[in-house]
């Protein structure tokens, strides 16, 4: 019987462990899919420091940025989400969000299914010790049930779509759908400027979803120059405005009126992740303007703030929590439609599977330095 490698961590601060388990046997209803490739998400490194604000099932395998292909499928296991026709060898996706499909949120607002109350979601709520061990994308093989797990969305991806492609797809659409957010709101058009709080890898995919929707300038505020705001700039960035060198909240926001010009930017986005990018994104904008929360998915901290900034300048303020299952092809045709326009693959830093390669992947990404920290299992699969 053939052997699985798979990463686990046992907690916050823990160092990868990889285990071996067994092939699952496959019923009518699952798959087995070979990972190509999987990012680590600033999720990944924020349950790592313990900032993740549920219970979790330690020890399991994180990992929920895949991009993979069907090595085994059931008898009725025959399409994807989109009714697509799925077959071995197709090369495919998984989001990391299961909602129940029967909750309150399921039924009544299936546009909110992203707030699902009792979700299942790969790389974080399934544990290790539930079999057959497989579920997130930093190991060999992930495995999807749809009988056991009725919630399961599987998304077929081009068949010239390279997986490391592919494995940005889920980030991606987090992105899209935050302006998308902002759209339906009134608080996004055609021709806006745009401030981005953020160079990791969200921030640098949402420079590149501003552009294509229709943003006429974008900045992008953030830290290290090399390789994060370089990046920026490659993807479409007007402007930087380096951190580490405008160092304090009052010079940022100078920064950034003096280059916007006029009253200030229509809409600024975070995606740093720091609590304290809220109350100076908010003096980054104009009267009247709209700033989208995306970057706080865990709880890394609160700060002292003023609501009154957001009364007195009469803003819109929203929120956008990852993404629903209509929202994923919006990413998947994005990234394959603009294969060629933009550096996507300059994102990542390749890293082998294994304890020694995971443990780098997640130290240089925690220290920024690099933009997509990206494990790869098969590296034959990735390109």
């Amino acid at each position: 019987m053939e052997q699985i490698r798979v990463c686990t961590y046992d907690g916050p601060g823990a160092q990868p462990v990889i285990r071996t388990v067994p092939w699952p046997k496959i019923p009518k209803k699952a798959a087995l899919i070979k990972v190509g490739a999987c990012g680590v998400c600033g999720t990944d490194l924020h349950i790592l420091k313990g900032h993740w604000p549920k219970q979790l099932p330690w020890p399991f395998t994180l990992g929920h940025e895949i991009g993979g292909v069907l090595v085994e499928v059931g008898s009725e296991f025959t399409e994807d989400f989109m009714s697509k026709p799925l077959s071995v060898g197709s090369k495919v996706m998984i989001p990391p969000l299961m909602p129940c499909g029967h909750c309150y949120y399921c039924i009544h607002y299936p546009e909110s299914a992203n707030k699902c109350l009792t979700p299942v979601y790969y790389g974080r709520y399934l544990g290790f010790d539930k079999a057959p061990h497989l579920w997130g994308g930093w190991a060999e093989y992930v495995y999807v049930d749809l009988e056991m797990l009725p919630g399961t969305k599987i998304y077929k991806l081009p068949d010239d779509m390279p997986l490391r492609l592919g494995a940005l797809s889920e980030p991606l659409t987090s992105c899209i759908r935050a302006f998308n957010r902002a759209t339906r709101a009134g608080g996004f058009t055609w021709g806006d400027t745009v401030v981005i709080q953020g160079s990791g890898p969200i921030g640098i995919l949402a420079v590149a979803a501003a552009r294509e929707m229709g943003a006429g300038r974008v900045i992008c505020v953030g830290a290290p120059e090399t390789p994060r705001l370089k990046l920026a700039r490659k993807f479409g960035a007007e402007a930087t405005v380096n951190i580490e060198e405008v160092a304090t909240p009052e010079s940022r926001i100078k920064a950034v009126r003096d280059i916007v010009g006029g009253f200030g930017a229509d809409l600024v986005m975070d995606c740093s992740g720091h609590p304290s990018a809220g109350p100076e994104g908010i003096e980054m904008l104009r009267d009247g303007g709209t700033y989208v929360e995306m970057g706080q998915f865990t709880d890394a901290g609160s700060i002292m703030t003023s609501w009154h900034r957001i009364c007195t300048k009469d803003l819109n303020v929203l929120g956008s929590w990852g993404f629903t299952g209509n929202d994923l092809p919006l990413g998947v045709d994005m990234l394959y439609r603009t294969r060629d326009k933009y550096p996507w693959l300059e994102m990542q830093t390749l890293y082998p599977f294994s304890e020694e390669g995971i443990g780098r992947a997640v130290a240089d990404a925690m220290a920024m330095k690099t933009v997509k920290s990206t494990i790869v299992p098969w590296p034959e699969l990735a390109e």
